[in-house]
């Protein structure tokens, strides 16, 4: 039996050793965990940008403040629509894990990196409205969702 735990031990890493890695994203940071049955599972957490119902939702990696590959495509709408003498809103939010102190901060770097971007694109900082970093409640394992930025238009 033990001879066999170690032959099988040995295929599995030698397996393991050859497989081929992906290449990661810049924004992109990988946490491993081990669940209770000793099971090694790895978890994606990484930075994304979603455009939908006149809203541009940033997520960003646990612990991170850069902005999804696609920031600028996805900020055009709001650029237009601040030409057309709209304001942006720019809202953050932050997990409940951690430091509220630390949560706070990494939530108005996150809304500033957007709002550095926004800059970049010719938006006027007159024009846009930075609020406060809010505090999600989310059930156990979508603190992704609350690692977020959204910007929405207001006015005329």
């Amino acid at each position: 039996l033990v001879v066999c735990t170690v032959v099988g031990v040995v295929v599995y890493q030698g397996g393991m050793a050859r497989a081929p890695v992906p290449a990661a994203a810049t924004s992109t940071a990988v946490l491993v965990e081990t669940v209770p049955a000793g099971t090694l599972v790895v978890v994606e957490d990484s930075a994304s940008v979603r455009v939908a119902n006149g809203m541009v939702t940033f997520y960003f990696a646990s612990g991170k403040a850069e902005l999804a590959e696609g920031a600028n495509e996805a900020l055009a709408e709001v650029v237009n629509g601040v030409a057309q003498g709209k304001t942006a809103i720019v809202s953050g939010y932050h997990d409940a894990t951690g430091s509220a102190e630390i949560n706070a901060e990494l939530s108005k770097q996150r809304a500033m990196a957007v709002r550095d971007a926004l800059v970049a694109l010719g938006v006027n900082e007159a024009s846009i409205e930075l609020k406060k970093p809010e505090q999600m409640e989310v059930a156990a394992g979508s603190d992704a969702e609350a690692r977020r930025v959204e910007v929405v238009l207001s006015g005329n």
